[in-house]
């Protein structure tokens, strides 16, 4: 394992629009907010309305209390005029070695199954060996630097055509990049959005796809009743059909906004042949 060397989010012109759109999206009111901030709703709507310029620590204190992205709390103080409060390390910088040593540890010790780190805009900074699995048959232009999560997984000369309930897996992702553009204003990642959603849709019978009415018979993972109990992807390979369930860690209270962007994406196997299939292709780590 090696590492490998940011669509909806509240809009305006200063930094009372801005505020106004985070705090319409969390559907709070001026006075919930207030209050939760020690302010007062007087206040708040002078700061929304351009009327009162907002204390650098003021913006800080109603940025933590709607839950505003680090990258976008950046945002809302160069819009009132202060510099950011947050810095943007590079992963690969020297302050950084202790954090790239826990996800190559956490990397490595998910061998035989596939991991892999992607920033905000999904593009890979470390990876596995097993990720190398699924990676053969890909076509080369795809590979080269800097790879990209989602573009490896749905172009139609990636992983997709390997992808038996594609449909159900294209939605997924699709709909993640759409919560990612919620939170994040963020020009490259709407420019891949675009262009994965223009790919060709998966053709084929959506009772391929667990959840569609193929349940445990069409080799989807479920409980008693024979229903998935989390979607799976399902891939073809060498032979083989490997079912992986996939979760996602982020760090907790980030103070850094490339740390903030970092996910840590696991793939666990769904079925027992999956788990053989990896023993023996992967081996352990050595």
């Amino acid at each position: 394992m090696t590492i490998m060397a940011g669509m909806g989010s509240p809009t305006g012109t200063g930094v009372g629009p801005l505020l106004r759109g985070w705090r319409e999206r969390r559907q709070l009111s001026q006075l919930q907010l207030a209050l939760r901030a020690d302010s007062s709703a007087r206040h708040l709507s002078f700061v929304e309305n351009g009327r009162s310029r907002p204390s650098r620590e003021l913006v800080l204190r109603l940025a933590e209390h709607l839950d505003v992205p680090v990258r976008e709390r950046n945002t809302l103080l160069l819009a009132a005029g202060y510099a950011p409060h947050y810095p943007e390390t590079p992963l690969d910088d020297p302050s950084m070695a202790a954090l790239r040593g826990g996800l190559e540890r956490l990397l490595a010790a998910h061998d035989p199954y596939p991991a892999v780190v992607v920033d905000g805009s999904f593009r890979v900074l470390a990876a596995n060996r097993a990720l190398g699995l699924l990676l053969d048959g890909i076509a080369p232009h795809l590979l080269e630097p800097p790879l990209n999560a989602i573009r490896i997984t749905l172009h139609p000369d990636g992983l997709a055509p390997r992808i038996l309930n594609l449909r159900q897996w294209r939605q997924h992702l699709l709909e993640r990049m759409e919560r990612q553009l919620e939170l994040v204003r963020a020009e490259p990642l709407r420019r891949l959005y675009e262009e994965v959603r223009g790919y060709p849709e998966p053709a084929g019978d959506p009772v391929d796809d667990p959840g569609a009415g193929g349940g445990a018979a069409a080799g989807a993972p479920g409980g008693a009743d024979g229903f998935p109990f989390a979607l799976p992807m399902r891939v073809r390979h060498d032979g083989q059909v490997l079912s992986f369930l996939s979760t996602i860690a982020t760090f907790n209270t980030p103070l850094d906004v490339t740390v903030s962007e970092l996910a840590l994406e696991t793939f666990l196997p769904a079925d027992a042949e999956t788990v053989r299939f990896l023993q023996a292709a992967i081996g352990p780590d050595r």
